[in-house]
């Protein structure tokens, strides 16, 4: 049976202190390119094999725009996003769908609470229930229908590793990663998520995050559009205060983080970092790719230093500050 890498071949990524006593440390994989795309580091071995989870989105939705989809803007941000399900997240799902001729109820990712707590609580107030479109890979699913009615395609069943639209997005995947898929697993999106390297992950992010608008190759054209729109609008692939969208809208660099701590990050310079966190907590995992991004020289330290106290990396004792989450280096 494939499966991830071991407790003994992973590297100790961060630490979390309180009152000056290490209480707990997060172990894992991280692996950084260059900005010609070359290895510039190895934390353990690239590669093991990890589940992307929603670091997986900008390959599935440049699978759907090599397809004929045509998004831009705010649009194509939310197709690649693991939003908050904010009203202002919410439209724009729905104006994807409207392009399909379609509505919430041909979602098949499952009904949930907006991510964005004073969205939630307003909900609540209203006696509202949770919802499709508020589920934070509504995006994804909306454009994964709308790329079935360009082509025609049947929209039932289209979380079917078999139906059109996903033999299209593994075949995407697999150009992307330079490998073969080791083994295919049902995301908690229900959409289908496939085992890959993670130098294989990390060269397939870093191409997106390299790649230019006058590319002569579509795919990298496509690739292009989805960074510059993702930049643009960096509410889009998370929501307020919410770690990618920070990131974004302070360093300028392409983040997605996804569940199980997997997150991949290229700086604007190319440079880009991949890592998973082995016991599953995202917690730290923006912090190590960015301490890992300025220690190559790709990120300023001021700029790191001000982005991190921005993100919730404090440990409180008694309703003060006694400590941090950090990078272990």
């Amino acid at each position: 049976m494939p499966q991830t890498f071991a407790a003994a071949d992973a590297i100790e990524l961060a630490v979390v202190e309180r009152s000056g006593f290490v209480e707990s440390r997060h172990s894992g994989l991280a692996l950084v390119l260059a900005a010609d795309g070359t290895v510039a580091e190895k934390l353990g071995d690239p590669s093991a094999l990890v589940l992307p989870r929603s670091s997986l989105k900008p390959l599935q939705a440049l699978a759907c725009l090599s397809a004929g989809v045509t998004l831009e803007g705010e649009r194509l941000g939310l197709a690649t996003a693991s939003h908050s399900g904010t009203d202002r997240h919410v439209a724009v799902v729905r104006d994807i769908l409207s392009l399909a001729q379609l509505g919430e109820d041909h979602l098949a990712c499952p009904p949930a609470w907006p991510g964005d707590t004073a969205t939630r609580d307003e909900l609540v107030r209203e006696l509202g229930q949770p919802a499709r479109i508020r589920m934070n890979c509504s995006g994804k699913h909306a454009t994964m229908l709308l790329t079935s009615a360009v082509n025609g395609w049947d929209p039932e069943g289209y979380l079917s590793p078999q139906h059109p639209v996903q033999v299209l997005i593994r075949e995407t995947i697999e150009r992307l990663i330079g490998e073969k898929v080791a083994a295919t697993a049902v995301d908690g999106c229900g959409a289908p998520v496939y085992a890959m390297t993670l130098f294989g992950l990390a060269r397939a992010i870093h191409r997106i995050g390299t790649s230019s608008t006058t590319s002569p190759f579509a795919l990298h054209r496509s690739a292009g559009a989805l960074v510059e729109a993702v930049r643009d609008a960096p509410w889009t692939i998370d929501g307020p205060g919410r770690p990618d969208t920070v990131v974004i809208e302070r360093l300028g660099v392409f983040a997605k983080g996804g569940a199980e701590g997997v997150m991949v990050m290229v700086a604007p310079n190319g440079t880009t970092v991949a890592l998973k966190m082995l016991d599953g907590s995202g917690r730290a995992a923006t912090a190590v790719a960015l301490r890992l991004l300025e220690r190559h020289g790709a990120l300023a330290s001021a700029d790191v230093a001000d982005a991190m106290s921005r993100l919730p990396l404090t440990v409180s004792g008694g309703g003060q500050d006694v400590g941090a989450i950090r990078p272990a280096f």
